[in-house]
Order: structure tokens, then C-alpha cells, then sequence
């Protein structure tokens, strides 16, 4: 049995600007960084004449044409697989939250058959693949941040050129700001999933009619990654409430569907109890609700009373892996 995992990702500025849409023009900026929960897929081969595929649902099949799961149709039929298998997927956070699972997802499925082809993808190519698939095969509105962080891991800058080359790079973050981070962040599940198709769709859409409320909006984006790379690596830390504030204010902006009067209602309730800042982890609409405060354990406390559930989390350096291949 061959077992993968990738790591789950919380987007720290410019998110957004991964879209081809807008990074073929202007090229694209953000920073991530991966934490301790996981896709997992486990792959074995069977005595069943069917694919035998488990996820949220469960499906036999003898032709992988045929199978409802886009990513597990398309990733098995770009392995050209023909020997039936079977393939179950878990999550340690449940999909539609914001923290780029189906990209995780993704590359956690290629790292699997890749590992039972003998293939030895890249890092690179992992995510690529991945990515491909999901914005050239099936169409998704999405863009490269989730494939990327998930495939890499730990503190990253990504630089999206126009002509599509992506440059990773560390971010220059010390063990003890990392924990400085880990202090000052908070994060709260809103109670809501959500789908993120309508809210990237309407991005793409506008930026590739050259909506020029849109563009102006993920140029300032941009340079809020920009300015937020610069803040993790030597500024006050407190800086970075600040401006995920203000990354909240534009990320707003985008569509009418990014929040609602729940969500605003969280939000304010946060900034009138510390909190300098904060933000809708991924695309918007719901999942989780990420603080920036000198005093969480305060935060935590009042956000009790109002039945919302934190997530331990702590940071990850690792990237996609082979957990076992036996």
C-alpha cells in the first residue's frame, strides 16, 4: 500500500494574483504557509475486477471515464492507468473551508500514482500537473496557489510571471518569529462551507474583461504581499494585523458573495476584543476566520460565548511526501 499527504495552506498576502487571468498580464505575487493538516490518499491494488474509489462518497467502476470525481477521473486517466486499484482520500479539515484542499488534494493524488508508476515527478512537475488539470482540463477558475503551497511547503513567497514561470522562494522567517506567528494567530471555523466556484469566477471573468475596478484591486493585493513578505521577514509583527485588515477591506470588494452579516458580525466582534486584524482564509464565503491579536488567548475566550470552534494549528515546513510504500 502506497500512502501520500500534503499539507493545508494559510494565505498570508497577494492572494488572488495566482489567477492566470491577472498574472499572464501583470504577473502575480503572494505568500503562504503550510500548516499540520492533511490530505491523505492511500492506493492499492485490488482483487476486484473495479476501481474501488472512497472519498466523501464512494464509487465502483470499471472504466475511469466514467467516474462522478473530476480530479480522481482525470488524474487516473492522466496516469493511464488500466490496473484497477483501490483509492481512499481523507482530509484532517473538511473540503470548502479555504485552506486549498482540492489543490492538495490534487497534488497528494499525483504524488501516490506517480510513487506506484515509478515515475519520480518533481516537485515542480507535481504541482504543475496539478494545477494543469484543474485550470486547463476541467475548466476550474482557480489559480496556482493551492497546487504550489501544497506541493513545496513551509514559508514561501511565489513570484507569477506573465509568461507563466513560477519562482518559489523561502521566506527568511526565524524558528522564534515563526512562534511569535503561532501566538499572535487565531483561527475560527465560521460554521460555513462553502463553494468558491461563483466568487473566482466573477474575478476571472471581470479581469478578463478588463474591469478596471477589478485589476486596480489585485494590484493593491499584490503590493499587500509584497508589503506582507517584508513584515514577516523584519517589520513589527503587529504590522501584519494591520494590514490583513486592510487585505480584508479589498478582498471584500471583489463580489458580494465574499461574506455575509454573520461573517461580519465575527469579524467585528474580533476587532472590539483585540484583535488588529484578520481575514477569510481563501477565496471567501466561508470556512475559517484567521486573527491577528497580542492577546488570542482573550480572543478565544469571547468567541466561545458565541459557539465558534478553534483550530489548534501550528506551522509545517513539509511538502507533499510518501507517508509509506510497502
Amino acid at each position: 500500500m502506497i500512502v501520500t499527504r500534503s499539507p493545508l495552506r494559510i494565505s498570508l498576502g497577494g492572494g488572488g494574483t495566482d489567477l492566470p487571468s491577472y498574472y499572464s498580464r501583470y504577473g502575480g505575487f503572494l505568500i503562504a504557509a503550510t500548516i499540520n493538516k492533511h490530505i491523505y490518499i492511500s492506493l492499492a491494488e485490488t482483487f476486484n475486477r473495479k476501481f474501488l474509489i472512497k472519498y466523501s462518497s464512494y464509487e465502483e467502476t470499471k472504466q475511469i471515464n466514467s467516474l462522478k470525481h473530476p480530479l480522481f477521473r482525470e488524474i487516473l486517466k492522466k496516469f493511464n492507468i488500466k490496473t484497477p486499484l483501490i483509492i481512499t482520500s481523507h482530509a484532517d479539515i473538511p473540503a470548502g473551508t479555504g485552506m486549498g484542499s482540492s489543490g492538495a488534494f490534487a497534488v497528494t493524488l499525483i504524488k501516490a500514482l506517480s510513487t506506484y508508476k515509478k515515475s519520480n515527478l518533481s516537485t515542480k512537475k507535481i504541482a504543475e500537473l496539478a494545477s494543469n488539470i484543474e485550470i486547463n482540463i476541467l475548466k476550474e477558475p482557480v489559480g496556482k496557489q493551492d497546487q504550489y503551497t501544497a506541493a513545496y511547503g513551509g514559508f514561501n513567497s511565489y513570484e507569477y510571471n506573465q509568461s507563466g514561470k513560477i519562482l518559489v522562494k523561502k521566506i527568511n522567517i526565524s524558528k522564534s518569529r515563526i512562534k511569535q506567528l503561532e501566538k499572535n494567530l487565531i483561527i475560527f471555523f465560521t460554521g460555513y462551507s462553502r463553494k468558491s466556484y461563483k466568487i473566482l469566477k466573477k474575478q476571472n471573468d471581470k479581469t478578463n474583461k478588463f474591469d478596471n475596478a477589478m485589476i486596480d484591486n489585485l494590484h493593491t493585493i499584490k503590493n499587500i504581499g509584497y508589503e506582507s513578505k517584508r513584515i514577516i521577514e523584519n517589520g513589527n509583527l503587529d504590522d501584519l494585523g494591520k494590514i490583513m485588515h486592510k487585505h480584508w477591506l479589498y478582498k471584500k470588494e471583489r463580489s458580494p458573495n465574499m461574506t455575509n452579516k454573520i461573517i461580519d458580525k465575527y469579524y467585528n466582534f474580533a476587532l472590539k476584543n483585540g484583535a488588529l486584524g484578520g481575514k477569510l482564509i481563501g477565496a471567501g464565503g466561508g470556512g475559517f476566520l484567521m486573527f491577528y491579536a497580542d492577546n488570542t488567548k482573550l480572543l478565544e475566550k469571547k468567541f466561545m460565548k458565541l459557539g465558534l470552534k478553534k483550530l489548534e494549528f501550528s506551522f509545517d515546513s513539509g511538502g507533499t511526501e510518501i507517508v509509506s510504500n510497502n
